[in-house]
């Protein structure tokens, strides 16, 4: 398999997808998987404090702008060659409407030896959640909010030496 990107309403299935990631290919010695899930709580502090229950998100909406989402993704890949000695790299991230505890995205890589794949895994999961373009809503019981970026976000990528482009 190659590097591949998708971007889909539908779930997937982990097994299966790091099956296909691998198969076939003897060389793989690691291979480094990262699945993202809707959460309750943003904060999970907030999960004990009063009227936590009105900030519990019940679900969100992710967008894409089509083509232009995925360019960014496979961009965010070469680079991650640039930077690591790895095989292939899987991105899938689901859009549309989710609900708690879906998942959201993986990103999965294969490589000969763990340190490379864990290294650009977190490095593609560190650029995809503040670069890539998607747009997300969150909905609570008080309505639904578009979702800025965080800084924690944008500080994990500057550990790469990227600056994030969201400030």
């Amino acid at each position: 398999m190659a590097d591949t990107v998708r971007i889909q309403t539908e779930d997937f299935d982990l097994t299966q997808e790091l099956a296909d990631l691998r198969a076939g290919n003897r060389a793989v010695g690691a291979v480094c998987a990262f699945v993202g899930t809707v959460r309750e709580w943003q904060n999970p502090a907030d999960a004990n404090q009063p009227q936590a229950a009105d900030k519990a998100v019940q679900g969100m909406t992710l967008e894409h702008y089509p083509g232009m989402t995925e360019r960014a993704i496979q961009d965010m890949i070469v680079e991650a060659h640039q930077r690591f000695d790895f095989m292939d790299a899987l991105v899938i991230h689901r859009i549309g409407e989710l609900a708690t505890c879906d998942q959201i995205v993986l990103v999965a890589v294969t490589s000969a030896h763990r340190g490379e794949s864990f290294k650009a895994c977190e490095f593609l999961m560190d650029y995809l959640k503040t670069q890539a373009p998607f747009w997300k809503k969150e909905a609570t019981a008080q309505g639904a909010t578009w979702v800025d970026a965080r800084e924690s976000d944008d500080l994990a990528l500057r550990k790469w030496g990227i600056a994030s482009q969201n400030r």
